[in-house]
């Protein structure tokens, strides 16, 4: 559980604007400028993970005037990534996403991230194994972290491999955050942008669920 803790820090390369490489890259250059919303997928060419970073882009405006930086990353290296991000999605690419997608080949930022879905161990010989959770390589989960201007981690949620996020969710979130950043008021649940906060008081959830 990363939530009210910094966010581990790293720095590899990534692929950016749709195929730079950018060596050294790390979340610390938005502190302070912005918020990021960073999240693991398992595998560049696979079948759910196009479909969720294609989303991701197609609402990159709506992250944009947030203030949100997106950022992906997996265990592949950063030249799988620049063959996947220029191969045409009729052909089960993702040609056309701009965000930066990190290369986690060595697999140490899933790792302190919490969401390698397994764990190295020694069998009977001695020999180092991979022991995998349900028998998956070593991939990572489907780990979203929402992370404020501080560095903080505010938010986090990690999906089993099958199970594909949902970007309305994702904004849902950072609305709620900005919110609360901004007016000093919490969300109840359901919030939505445009809908009541209230006040973290005894007084103030009595008022909202009387109103309720």
């Amino acid at each position: 559980m990363l939530v009210g803790k910094k966010a581990p820090s790293f720095s590899a390369t990534a692929v950016v604007n749709g195929g730079e490489f950018s060596e050294n890259f790390s979340l610390t250059q938005f502190i302070g400028k912005k918020h990021v919303l960073f999240f693991f997928y398992p595998l560049d060419f696979t079948f759910v993970c196009p479909t969720e970073i294609i989303a991701f882009q197609n609402r990159i405006a709506d992250f944009e005037k947030r203030n949100v930086q997106v950022v992906g990353c997996s265990v592949d290296s950063h030249f799988s990534h620049w063959a996947w991000l220029n191969t045409p999605k009729n052909k089960g690419g993702i040609q056309g996403v701009q965000f930066p997608i990190v290369a986690d080949i060595n697999k140490t930022i899933a790792h302190n991230y919490g969401v390698l879905a397994g764990h190295y161990d020694y069998n009977e010989h001695h020999e180092l194994i991979w022991v995998g959770n349900q028998g998956e390589n070593a991939v990572s989960y489907r780990g979203l972290f929402l992370i404020d201007k501080e560095g903080n981690v505010r938010h986090q949620v990690v999906n089993d491999m099958p199970l594909g996020r949902s970007i309305d969710e994702a904004l849902r979130m950072i609305d709620a955050l900005q919110f609360f950043e901004e007016k000093g008021e919490v969300c109840p649940a359901n919030w939505a942008e445009g809908k009541e906060g209230m006040q973290a008081t005894s007084e103030g959830v009595a008022k909202y669920l009387g109103e309720h």
